[in-house]
């Protein structure tokens, strides 16, 4: 068990150390605060503004949206509004959605933007991403409501409580902490996903004004950049991907502390 353990803190020591070893030399002020300028594929000034910017934008925005759809999901897959066969299904389909490859995902939504009449854009990232994010958020939310002691839920509607009452301010209180565990964690995996918004964001040396606009993100600034001859350019990639590295490390690292201060609130 500890040589496990050890090998997944090795694992990411390693990747940490790479990205900084080869991308730190890359790293600037200008590259966190600039936008592309002309020639910057070729070695020239400029920086990634427009792809740490848009990142966030889909990234929130997907959160937004998928958490909007999956709280009330995971509620509804509970014995207590969901029979056991529908119950079953969702939980098929949920597990099968997370199963499927991103690429997918873009794909799907390339055919509906076509279909709308809507180019590459901030709005059809944020709706490619957010079903990605969608079965990830779900399935660990429900996981955390239903961890929720049974006991609570019966002392709630003893008192009077109704159903709606009860889930309100009994079951989502002792399951915030797992609830902002699962936002993250799909989060996580949605700001470094690069398949599902090639075709449906698009890429741009702009940051957006409007969802309409197409939109950069770092998983493919790193991608182009990597795509590079030049030596330049390819550290400047290890760079987008430290910064990549240092967004997710800061949203967990704000996840736990959030979750400590809510835990200090349930009963176990």
């Amino acid at each position: 068990m500890l040589a496990s353990l050890g090998l997944v803190l090795a694992v990411l020591a390693a990747i940490v150390v790479v990205v900084m070893a080869r991308g730190a030399s890359a790293l600037s002020l200008s590259m966190l605060t600039q936008t592309p300028k002309g020639g910057y594929y070729l070695g020239k000034e400029g920086g990634i503004a427009n792809a740490i910017v848009g990142s966030l934008y889909l990234a929130f925005g997907a959160s937004v949206l998928s958490i909007l759809l999956s709280l009330p999901t995971a509620f509804a897959l509970q014995k207590e509004y969901a029979g056991r066969r529908l119950a079953s299904i969702t939980r098929l389909s949920l597990d099968a959605l997370w199963g499927t490859p991103s690429i997918v995902y873009g794909a799907f939504g390339f055919i509906i933007m076509r279909y709308l009449g809507i180019g590459t854009s901030l709005l059809g990232g944020i709706l490619a991403l957010s079903l990605l994010m969608l079965p990830i958020m779900t399935r660990a939310m429900e996981e955390a409501i239903r961890m929720v002691p049974l006991e609570l839920k019966e002392i709630s509607y003893s008192m009077g409580a109704t159903r709606i009452e009860t889930t309100l301010a009994v079951v989502l209180r002792q399951a915030l902490p797992g609830i902002i565990t699962a936002v993250v964690l799909a989060f996580g995996r949605g700001i470094g996903d690069a398949a599902s918004i090639l075709f449906t964001a698009g890429y741009t040396d702009h940051i957006p004004r409007s969802l309409l606009d197409p939109t950069a993100s770092l998983p493919l600034a790193v991608f182009f950049q990597l795509g590079t001859p030049f030596p330049e350019v390819q550290r400047r990639a290890y760079a987008s991907a430290l910064i990549l590295l240092v967004i997710v490390l800061l949203a967990s690292l704000a996840a736990r502390l959030l979750s400590r201060r809510f835990s200090k609130h349930i009963v176990r």
